[in-house]
């Protein structure tokens, strides 16, 4: 699927990955935490490659990054505080106790909009689309990881939650220092909140640079990209 990808992620920066469907983006944000591994290649977190050297250094790169699954991926027997505490690291979580568990829940909701009082005991089957991709984002954020990897992090979201959600990302880039990695179908969105971007097609890195770049492209690729973009969002437009 993905044969010729080079990417490199500059500490603090916002990072958009952009293509068509079924390019590999998704995967290509899994095998930076070995929820994929790839048959080829490698990566390299702070310049060590994560499978060379095995699991102890994956163990340690999944305590530094936090991913923010495409359909939130809550717990559907669990409750909204269950659910986050999900999040901290395993080795941390036995040496917490409840009162701390909930304190460290009460500060990421919070980070992410959502009044704990009003969540805390409400199980995913009881919360909207847009509160269930927050609760998602307060699992990730709640191990204070320095990298966040969103995937595809607006799917399934009205306009008016696409922009919160966008809005979401670079305010919380901003509060916690953190790198984000976004990997969305949202491209004019992605092309607003974001340093750099790339797009993958055919297996390949097409673009990486800027979004000014971008936007003055030649490239027919890029182009044929941009022009589907726009009459997607001239239909949303006309339909909302």
């Amino acid at each position: 699927m993905l044969t010729g990808v080079d990417l490199e992620v500059r500490p603090g920066e916002m990072f958009a990955i952009f293509g068509p469907s079924g390019v590999g983006k998704s995967v290509l944000l899994k095998t930076t935490i070995g929820l994929v591994r790839p048959d080829r290649g490698e990566v390299f977190f702070e310049g060590e490659p994560i499978y060379r050297s095995g699991a102890r250094a994956m163990a340690a790169v999944r305590k530094e990054v936090g991913y923010v699954f495409q359909h939130a991926a809550l717990f559907d027997s669990m409750n909204v505080f269950d659910n986050v505490c999900m999040g901290i690291p395993e080795n941390e979580l036995g040496g917490l106790s409840r009162i701390e568990q909930g304190r460290r829940v009460w500060r990421a909701l919070d980070l992410v909009n959502l009044d704990p009082r009003e969540v805390l005991s409400a199980t995913p089957a009881e919360l909207s689309g847009g509160m269930k991709k927050r609760v998602g984002i307060a699992r990730a954020i709640i191990g204070t990881p320095r990298v966040l990897l969103w995937d595809e992090p607006t799917t399934g979201l009205d306009p008016i939650n696409t922009a919160a959600v966008e809005r979401l990302i670079t305010d919380l880039s901003n509060r916690i220092e953190v790198t984000s990695v976004v990997v969305t179908h949202d491209i004019f969105g992605g092309l607003e909140i974001c340093d750099r971007v790339a797009i993958l097609y055919d297996g390949v890195t097409r673009y990486i640079g800027e979004p000014a770049g971008f936007w003055s492209s030649e490239d027919p690729v890029i182009r044929a990209f941009l022009d589907r973009a726009a009459a997607g969002a001239a239909a949303d437009m006309e339909v909302t």
